[in-house]
C-alpha cells in the first residue's frame, strides 16, 4: 500500500542531463533516456521537467517523467513530436546534453487503503502513469491500465510498460483492443478500483466527469492536466485554470488535481 500524500517536492534545479538513448517507439513518439542522478533522486510520479530544446527555441517544453531508475540515476521522457522543439528533441543522440529544470509541479499518489489502482491514459497521457505504476507495483498494489487512442499505431508496445501491469486498450478505429473510446471501458472496472488516476486530453476528462456523476462516486479520481506552459514556475500565469477553490496555476498548483475540483465547462482546450 502507498502511504500518502507524498513528501513536499524538492526545490527545482537546472541540470545538464546526458542522453543515454533515443528511440522512436511508435510513429512520431520517442522514448528518451537521460542520465541525471541529481534529478532522478528528487522526482516523484506525476511531476515534470521544463526542457530547453536547442538554442533557437526560447521557451522550454514541459515533459512528464515517464520512467525512473533511481539506482543508476536515469530517467525517461516520452516525447510526441508536434512542433520545432519536440522535433529537435527527437533528433538528439546518445552523448548529447539536454538542459532541464525540475522537478516541477505536484505529484500523483494513492490514498491510504488504496490497493487496487486504475490508470486511465488517453494517447500520450501514458507518459506520467508508467512512473506511478512502477511505484505502486513495487509497493504491492494491483494496477490496471486502460489506454485509449485513435488507432493501434499510436499505442506503445506492451513490453515497454512496467512488468506486472494489466493492460487493456480501446481504439476509435477498432485496430487495437475494443472499438470505441477509453471511457467505454470504465464501467467494467469501477467496482474493482479503490482509486483512479488519469492523464489525457480535456475531452476525456469531461467524459469521465459526466460518468463520475452517475457511476464513479465516491471513487477518488486524480487527473493530470496537459497544457501549454510558458515558464513552468508560476511566474507568467499562462496556465491558469478555474477550480472550485479559486484560480490555480497548473504548473505550480498542479498539474495534478482532483477531478471534481476543476470547473470543466470553463476549461479552454489547448
Amino acid at each position: 500500500m502507498i502511504n500518502t500524500p507524498p513528501k513536499a517536492a524538492a526545490s527545482p534545479r537546472q541540470v545538464l542531463a546526458s542522453v543515454i538513448s533515443n528511440h522512436e517507439v511508435v510513429p512520431r513518439v520517442y522514448l528518451i533516456w537521460l542520465k541525471s542522478p541529481q534529478m532522478a533522486s528528487a522526482v516523484q510520479p506525476g511531476q515534470f521537467v521544463m526542457v530547453r530544446c536547442g538554442k533557437e527555441n526560447l521557451l522550454r517544453r514541459p515533459l512528464s517523467i515517464h520512467r525512473l531508475d533511481k539506482k543508476t540515476g536515469k530517467l525517461a521522457l516520452l516525447v510526441s513530436v508536434v512542433g520545432k522543439g519536440t522535433n529537435w528533441l527527437s533528433k538528439c543522440q546518445a552523448g548529447d546534453k539536454i538542459d532541464i529544470v525540475g522537478p516541477l509541479g505536484s505529484g500523483l499518489f494513492t490514498f491510504p487503503g488504496a490497493h487496487n489502482l486504475l490508470l486511465l491514459a488517453g494517447g500520450i497521457g501514458i507518459a506520467p502513469l508508467c512512473f506511478l505504476a512502477e511505484v505502486a507495483l513495487d509497493r504491492g498494489c494491483s494496477v490496471i491500465l486502460l489506454w485509449g487512442a485513435s488507432t493501434a499505431a499510436k499505442l506503445c508496445p506492451s513490453h515497454l510498460l512496467p512488468t506486472g501491469i494489466k493492460y487493456i486498450t480501446a481504439t476509435e478505429d477498432g485496430t487495437g483492443g475494443k472499438k470505441g473510446v477509453l471511457t467505454d471501458l470504465l464501467p467494467d472496472f469501477i467496482g474493482w478500483a479503490d482509486q483512479i488516476c488519469a492523464c489525457g486530453p480535456s475531452s476525456m476528462y469531461r467524459a469521465i466527469a459526466k460518468q463520475n456523476r452517475r457511476l464513479l462516486r465516491p471513487k477518488p479520481i486524480q487527473v493530470s492536466l496537459e497544457v501549454r506552459m510558458g515558464c513552468g514556475l508560476g511566474v507568467c500565469y499562462g496556465c491558469t485554470v478555474k477550480t472550485k477553490t479559486g484560480l490555480k496555476q497548473i504548473c505550480k498548483d498542479g498539474p495534478v488535481f482532483g477531478l471534481d475540483n476543476i470547473i470543466w465547462d470553463e476549461l479552454v482546450d489547448i
